[in-house]
């Protein structure tokens, strides 16, 4: 008995094929559709699957079409089938760079509006072409094609453990910074009275009271003998 699967596939099963007596019989209704779904139709005993596609009809042609053109050799030589030739590549206009024309106006020593406009005017500087390959322009002097190759390896430092050092006083200087950070965040505010604690305001030195007529009146005596031993009674009196 021949496998479900063996040989090619076939068309759609039509309405007139699923009749009574068959795997694919429907009661009721039967749409169209039944017999184009995979999941609902059945393989048929000793037959290959079926197609649920439709294919269009005997006049289809697959792929592009193309209309024949054979007239023999007047077709030919009155129809050549020539290549045209591409026209040659325009200069691509860039736009102009703002940015290295204001530098260039600021070196010459232009400060105004004014002056600037003048020297836009007088200045046309244009941005590079990154594309300039792209657009059958020449190489610039100086391009090198390709990723530039990697730097060497430093194997004496690897060996002198040179790059962990390097960690460790980075992790040693992020700490310092840290501890004076958090150093400065604890630290609390004064208030007068603790300020007035540890910086004492300067004694004010007392004067004994005078009358204002006697304000500007000079000693007539002196009972002291010199400056420091009157002061030195005044201080012992206190």
């Amino acid at each position: 008995m021949a496998s479900g699967r063996a040989g090619p596939r076939r068309q759609p099963m039509s309405l007139a094929e699923a009749g009574p007596g068959t795997e694919n019989e429907r009661l009721g209704l039967v749409r169209l559709s039944m017999l184009q779904n995979p999941l609902i139709i059945k393989p048929e005993l000793g037959k290959p699957m079926r197609n649920c596609y439709a294919l269009p009809g005997p006049d289809f042609t697959y792929g592009m079409y193309m209309h024949k053109r054979d007239g023999g050799v007047p077709e030919a030589i009155g129809h050549w089938d020539t290549v045209k030739a591409k026209a040659h590549p325009r200069k691509r206009v860039m736009p102009r760079d703002f940015v290295a024309m204001g530098r260039a106006a600021v070196d010459e020593g232009c400060t105004k509006a004014r002056e600037f406009a003048l020297y836009y005017g007088y200045m046309d500087i244009r941005c590079k072409d990154k594309g300039i390959l792209r657009y059958g322009g020449k190489v610039p002097p100086g391009m090198t094609f390709g990723k530039p190759p990697r730097p060497p390896t430093p194997f004496f430092d690897l060996m002198q453990h040179r790059y962990k050092e390097l960690w460790m006083e980075e992790q040693r200087a992020r700490t310092r910074v840290q501890h004076m950070m958090k150093k400065k965040i604890g630290e609390v505010r004064e208030n007068r009275t603790s300020f007035l604690r540890t910086h004492p305001l300067p004694v004010k030195e007392e004067s004994f009271w005078h009358l204002r007529r006697f304000e500007k009146a000079k000693p007539h005596l002196r009972t002291f003998p010199d400056p420091e031993s009157r002061q030195k009674a005044l201080s012992a009196s206190h």
